[in-house]
């Protein structure tokens, strides 16, 4: 399995500045400097600093220098690696009053990725979680013994070191998406059976949308208090909003009056859809203004209060209007809430306070009480034939969720509308292949020029020639008209060639040599014969590949530990085949795949995404041959969560090893017979994609 360790600092304040992923980074840079005699010197230093993405855009070489001598340091000097934290702290306070004081937070705390920035803990968010816990996990078998917890202590970071909890919580927000034979759910549990169920946890919390770019597995086993809320407050948000969307409420057609709203409601991130919602009764209400968020717009009450005399009539008070105080206002809405089956996990304070993420949380538990939406049968009918087709919706989850596991700034809602100004797209090509965006001929949005999407598209679509894709008669406004075949065949080959670049860079005996999906499928046969086993496939789209046994196999292999056989079935039945799927995936991310499938992705054999679960297999075994030998540096991130899926975990210093791409990337052998994905424009006598399905 993989190592379970940690870098140490001795200074206790001085580890708690960073999460343990940010620490492995940075010590591996910092380790990279070494001279021949084992030494660093501060006069190192600014050649590195300057190449971190934290202060590259910031300053030169020499501004480094300049900095790092204002306290008389003697650059011959050596350097241990606790003095360079210091005066890589130092560079990032200073970078951060350069910037004007502090980062931007953007409202949305899915946005927003977890970092050590900051670490003061909000007791009232801490205690709505605590709650939304017990309620929803109070009858758990396992975590009943543990619960109610008591939201006054801290018991809620305890509970959450062994990984079960968090790993329930998921399935609580996103149904099935943790098989829970594979959670390790003992009384007292091994360092190994933790560091499995945090390894679990991340990665399947990347599949469920969480931004989890700075945590490590060691974060969390020492309950590290900032980065846990930070991860339960993205889960449960995933949970509250998870209905905000036309396909699993059609109703929610009646906020718009014909099919161009239909489709902008479509292309709506929840939290939006959820304020035009809350907006559609207060007009209906009379309520006056418009409510923009979920801070400053409600800290009165009176938009609440306005919202609950519609949704719940019967249990009107005039009082609520009537008062003046703002607290009392709030402990009456409170009040309407709680009488209509809304349970009070925020307090009056936090409504006057406009704590946004628990007003948030709020108006999502009353929307999902009573959304007071009719249904128009023939509303609901058109909105549903407006929704995309069960592959493409497959296809545009795995790519989304991919692009936000990269930690890129920009959070992806709606895959095929975000990509639409090429904005995104930059970003992507930017983390992925450093140095290859011209930033200076790029418009970051919002962008009003249509001319400026097509010229950020049309980048998008030359770094692509330069890296070998198969782009035949496309052009940036194809991406701009929102051609969905084209954006999806796009973006497998950006993941897929940038699975492939992995491996090589891990594989000892490739020697420069390119990685094609032929050599994954020679390895896995191999893998699976050197255990004495016969199973054997022919090609990623091999039909026996449905009932799972082969990757169960697969898995053994590489980690024999890792299967408990005794849960498998035989994979004959539809139901046995799910079972089998459902174990796989758990099982691949407790060993630290990162994979973005879906059990019927195995089940219908999409070779696809069969290829990137073996890919991925094979990245996570090839990454502990690498460590056991030390013969190669081994990727940052954290050795725990590996991302095989071109997805490791980029540190906070932007400059992730697993994901910097060595050598001339435009050499990549695309492999024809093996993998014939070709992004066609939609030409009259093309429909978007030539053979895009055809993997092998």
């Amino acid at each position: 399995m993989s190592k379970f360790e940690g870098v140490l600092v001795s200074d206790q304040w001085l580890q708690s500045q960073f999460t343990q992923v940010e620490l492995r980074s940075l010590k591996s840079k910092f380790v990279s400097l070494k001279n021949q005699n084992g030494k660093v010197t501060f006069g190192d230093l600014p050649h590195l600093m300057v190449k971190l993405n934290a202060f590259r855009d910031m300053y030169g070489e020499d501004e480094i220098r300049g900095i790092l001598g204002e306290s008389g340091t003697d650059f011959t000097n050596d350097i241990d690696f606790e003095a360079f934290l210091k005066a890589y702290l130092n560079l990032q306070s200073q970078a951060t009053a350069k910037q004007g004081g502090g980062r931007r937070h953007s409202s949305s705390f899915l946005k927003e990725t977890v970092t050590t920035l900051l670490h003061t803990i909000s007791e009232s968010e801490k205690a709505c979680y605590v709650a939304h816990i017990n309620s929803y996990l109070g009858d758990d078998p396992f975590l009943n013994q543990y619960l109610p917890l008591d939201p006054a202590t801290n018991d809620i970071f305890d509970l959450a070191k062994d990984g079960v909890l968090l790993c329930k919580l998921i399935n609580v927000a996103v149904p099935g998406t943790i098989d829970e034979r594979a959670i390790n759910c003992k009384q007292n549990p091994s360092l190994w059976e933790i560091n499995e169920n945090h390894t679990l946890c991340l990665n399947s919390a990347k599949a469920i949308g969480c931004t989890v770019v700075n945590i490590g597995t060691q974060d969390l086993v020492e309950g590290r208090p900032h980065l846990v809320l930070g991860l339960i407050s993205q889960i449960i948000k995933i949970q509250l909003l998870a209905d905000l969307n036309l396909k699993k409420t059609p109703q929610l057609v009646e906020l718009v009056d014909d099919s161009q709203e239909i489709e902008e409601l479509l292309n709506l991130s929840p939290e939006k859809v959820l304020l035009k919602w809350m907006n559609f009764h207060l007009q209906r209400a009379g309520y006056k203004k418009t409510v923009k968020n979920f801070s400053s717009d409600v800290k009165d009450g009176e938009a609440y209060a306005y919202l609950l005399n519609v949704l719940a009539p019967e249990h009107c008070s005039p009082a609520t209007l009537d008062t003046k105080d703002a607290n009392e206002r709030a402990n009456l809405v409170l009040d309407h809430a709680e009488r209509m089956g809304c349970k009070r996990y925020l307090t009056s304070r936090d409504i006057v306070e406009g704590t946004s993420n628990l007003n948030l949380a709020f108006v999502a538990q009353l929307f999902h009480h009573r959304s007071g939406l009719s249904t128009d049968t023939k509303k609901m009918s058109y909105a549903e034939m407006m929704t995309d087709d069960v592959q493409t919706s497959r296809e545009e989850r795995c790519f989304r969720l991919w692009i936000n596991s990269l930690g890129i700034s920009t959070y992806v809602n709606n895959l095929f509308e975000d990509v639409r100004n090429g904005w995104i797209l930059l970003e992507v090509l930017d983390r992925i292949f450093p140095g290859s965006v011209n930033w200076k001929q790029a418009t970051r949005p919002p962008i009003r020029m249509p001319f400026r999407k097509v010229e950020n598209c049309n980048q998008v679509i030359k770094i692509g020639k330069q890296l070998r894709f198969s782009l035949v008669n496309v052009a940036g406004n194809d991406i701009v008209q929102g051609n969905k075949k084209l954006i999806l065949a796009l973006l497998w080959q950006l993941m897929r060639f940038t699975m492939l670049q992995l491996l090589k860079n891990l594989r000892s005996h490739s020697q420069g040599k390119e990685i094609s999906d032929a050599d994954i499928l020679k390895w896995a046969n191999r893998k699976v014969k050197s255990t004495g086993r016969t199973s054997h496939i022919e090609s990623f789209k091999d039909k026996s590949l449905s009932s799972g046994l082969f990757f169960l196999e697969l898995l053994s292999a590489v980690e024999p530990r890792v299967v408990n056989w005794n849960l498998v079935t035989k994979g004959e039945s539809d139901d046995e085949k799910k079972l089998n799927a459902t174990y796989i995936i758990s099982v691949a991310r407790k060993l630290g795949c990162s994979v973005f499938l879906l059990p019927e992705d195995i089940m219908e054999v999409n070779q696809k995404m069969i290829l990137t679960l073996a890919a991925s297999i094979m990245y996570w075994s090839l990454q502990q041959q690498t460590e056991d030998t030390d013969s190669f540096p081994s990727p940052a991130g954290t050795a725990t969560t590996t991302t095989p899926e071109a997805s490791p975990a980029p540190s906070v210093c932007g400059e992730d090893e697993s994901s910097s791409i060595g050598g001339e990337f435009s050499n990549l052998s695309v492999d024809d017979a093996t993998s014939d994905t070709t992004a066609t424009s939609s030409q009259p006598e093309s429909d978007g994609v030539s053979a895009g399905d055809e993997l092998l």
